[in-house]
């Protein structure tokens, strides 16, 4: 047998070859182009061998792999855009070729007269789990850190390997739907349950297993090769499928407005290929994927939610030169909702955590969400009783300072008030270690200011966390004037520990995604103002590609808090920072209706008891003149509301207090949720060409205010042609953006 870099083949005396995947220096398999070289090789070595009963393939790592790898995706981007360059009319043709290159593969390994199984014993997701599918047995572990997903749709593109084939020629087509339009994770069992694999098996069991089906005559034809084929469900022309076709675009386009090209491509992959022979269907699918392939959705998406995210996740902010912090203790002082969680996520890290609180009974109550939480997780199988006591082992209350004496970071998430934090800040510093970083968890009191009560100001640093802690992935890292490089690789290391991503901001009123929310939320109240309907205003958000309207985000963040912030802003920059007609509609909501959002159940909705659903206030319609629905035109309701935030996000750029786009763009989806098929705000404005941006936005200045006008950084982009991502190159170099 020959020897490959990435795999080991290893045959047994019952001649059974074993394919072992294992990337040297990976810390998980992916697909590039060398393992698709070395696949190859074994496909054509072992479909040679006259001796061999068959091939089982598995990974030497903890997980079975996590699909195709980052430079091979940007490798077809950049591919594409040199080709359309020289020739447009080739471009797409030679993209048709690049793409069907794993295809080709999968259906060499499936066609290959040799039987083999894939034995999953892990994450397997993507291009990793297609190969699977061209497999003819697949057995999984039932460890439950398997995860079986495709979940390509998520960024901007779909399973273009032969997924939308197979999966739909194995279960029945609502459930492939389901599971490939959404990226859904399935445990084995649900996969098996599905169709999708033959057995679920434990662990030390996955390779016996897997060999016994070659042992015991597995077929070497995929079923769909074999003559008399039948679809699950009797295909296309069923019934059944009359009820699911009719139906399908419709939800598809409640789900997403219309706004996925990735995921109605699916549709039209699984309705078109079940109606032809395999290979005719696998052609469909990969002009589809070409098609998606050369959308500005697609490029947008995975640069953002796949490349960016990984490359700030593994630290592309972090100071050079400076050794890992290893953390062993975490000090978080103010044990409120926000302190309980943040010890949470600390804990569930490995990290020992003093909770600390004014009194022994309040930090012992802030201990209690983490209680709280570990309950859930061992309810819903994500947590053993054993990891559930080290997690909760690893936190204790305390009402004393002097336990800090030996930590190496302390986060202070008391009251939002200068003189609550000052306190803080001088009494942690009285005992803490020299080397010890400071991080203040504030999310609208700048840091530069609150650095001015530290003895040690390059050590001050704000690490700025999104509620829920435990399920937003976001953390804003905020240096002060005098924050040191130490200060931000600590607090860089400090959220990867945690496994979050982190956008670095530069200090400001109401850091990056806040200052974004708000201006979100304030195109609102114009709109309400103006006496556009409620209900409109919030499906347009929704259409706009937002998870939640703006009047539902504001009763999340609270009413109230808005409240506070207005006359924050009208306090420290004069009444002309605020728009009188909305401290007027705000006031009325808190002082005259006490109308506070969710947390006193009522705001700009209603929320009745359980299992009632939300619904908007009528008294809304009484605030303002409404408008008739002809009246309004939901296509602009949809650009102010985007262009407002990204507006907001150039403002930033432009100030210098976000100076990567990576990070706002990435920011602006964990954030907030902002509209994701655009790839974030700085996308939405490179996508569409920064030119059109400043027209739309003198356009609606004109008729809504100067606060769309666009700026002067904007104005100077347009006319040179330039966009974010060669302006402000996040690489270095100047390369296509």
């Amino acid at each position: 047998m020959t020897t490959y870099t990435n795999f080991t083949v290893e045959t047994d005396a019952d001649n059974i070859a074993l394919v072992t995947w294992d990337m040297p220096g990976k810390s998980m398999n992916v697909f590039t182009e060398e393992v698709m070289d070395e696949l190859n090789a074994i496909v054509e070595e072992t479909s040679a061998d006259t001796t061999l009963k068959g091939v089982v393939i598995t990974s030497g790592k903890s997980t079975f792999s996590g699909g195709a790898d980052l430079s091979m995706i940007k490798s077809m981007f950049t591919f594409y855009n040199e080709e359309n360059a020289k020739d447009p009319a080739a471009a797409a043709q030679k993209l048709f070729d690049l793409v069907g290159q794993m295809t080709g593969l999968f259906r060499k390994l499936e066609t290959s007269g040799k039987p083999w199984v894939s034995a999953i014993n892990g994450t397997c997701m993507g291009g990793a789990f297609e190969m699977s599918l061209a497999c003819h047995g697949r057995v999984v572990s039932s460890s439950k850190s398997v995860k079986i997903a495709l979940p390509e749709v998520k960024v901007g593109i779909f399973p273009g390997a032969g997924g939308t084939q197979r999966i739909s020629r194995l279960t029945d087509a609502q459930s492939a739907l389901q599971m490939m339009t959404t990226g859904q994770s399935l445990t084995g069992a649900r996969a098996k349950a599905m169709n999708l694999v033959h057995q679920v098996v434990e662990p030390d069991q996955l390779i016996i297993a897997a060999k016994q089906m070659i042992k015991d005559g597995l077929k070497s034809v995929a079923p769909w090769d074999e003559k008399g084929f039948k679809v699950p469900g009797g295909g296309i022309w069923t019934p059944a499928s009359a009820q699911l076709w009719p139906a399908a675009p419709a939800i598809l386009r409640r789900e997403t407005a219309g706004n996925y090209p990735a995921a109605l491509a699916i549709l039209k992959c699984v309705y078109e290929g079940l109606q032809v022979p395999f290979d005719t269907g696998l052609k469909i699918e990969q002009r589809y994927f070409t098609q998606v392939l050369q959308s500005t959705e697609a490029f947008s998406m995975i640069r953002s939610l796949f490349i960016s995210m990984q490359e700030l996740g593994k630290g592309a902010r972090r100071p050079a030169g400076i050794p890992k912090a290893e953390l062993k203790h975490v000090g978080i002082v103010g044990a409120g909702f926000m302190g309980g969680a943040i010890a949470y996520v600390t804990a569930a890290a490995g990290i020992r955590v003093t909770l600390i609180d004014r009194d022994i009974e309040a930090a012992t109550k802030g201990k209690s969400h983490s209680e709280t939480l570990v309950k859930d997780s061992i309810g819903k199988g994500r947590l053993t009783q054993e990891e559930a006591a080290a997690l909760l082992g690893n936190i204790t209350p305390s009402a004393a300072y002097a336990d800090l004496g030996d930590a190496d970071l302390v986060i202070e998430a008391v009251f939002e008030d200068r003189e609550v934090k000052k306190a803080v800040i001088e009494a942690v510093e009285a005992i803490l270690p020299e080397t010890a970083i400071f991080a203040s968890n504030t999310s609208t009191l700048p840091i530069t200011g609150l650095a001015k009560n530290s003895k040690r100001p390059d050590q001050f640093i704000g690490i700025h966390f999104f509620s829920p802690v435990e399920k937003m992935m976001l953390t804003e890292v905020i240096t002060g004037k005098e924050t040191g490089d130490r200060a931000l690789a600590v607090a860089l290391d400090f959220v990867a520990a945690i496994k979050k991503t982190p956008i670095v901001v530069n200090d400001t009123r109401g850091f990056y995604v806040n200052r974004c929310v708000f201006r979100y939320i304030h195109e609102a109240y114009d709109m309400l103002i103006e006496g556009v309907p409620a209900a409109m205003i919030e499906n347009a958000a929704k259409m706009a590609g937002m998870p939640v309207g703006p009047l539902s985000l504001n009763d999340e963040v609270a009413i109230d808090l808005s409240q506070k912030i207005l006359k924050a802003s009208v306090a420290d920059l004069g009444p002309a920072a605020v728009a009188p007609e909305h401290m007027k509609l705000i006031n009325r909501m808190v002082d005259e209706l006490d109308r506070r959002g969710r947390k006193n159940g009522k705001g700009f909705y209603d929320y009745p008891a359980k299992p009632a659903k939300k619904s908007l206030w009528p008294g809304l319609k009484e605030f303002y003149p409404q408008k008739q629905a002809s009246e309004v035109d939901v296509t602009v309701l949809k650009q102010r509301l985007l262009v407002t935030i990204a507006l907001e996000a150039a403002r930033t750029m432009e100030e210098g207090i976000v100076t990567d786009p990576r990070e706002a763009d990435v920011g602006s989806i964990l954030g907030f949720g902002f509209a994701p098929y655009t790839g974030g705000t700085l996308s939405y404005i490179d996508g569409m060409g920064v030119k059109a941006f400043v027209a739309l936005c003198k356009k609606l200045a004109t008729a809504y205010g100067d606060h769309f006008k666009p700026t002067a950084l904007l104005k100077d982009m347009a006319a040179k042609g330039e966009t974010f991502y060669g302006r402000f190159d996040p690489y270095g170099k100047k390369q296509a953006a």
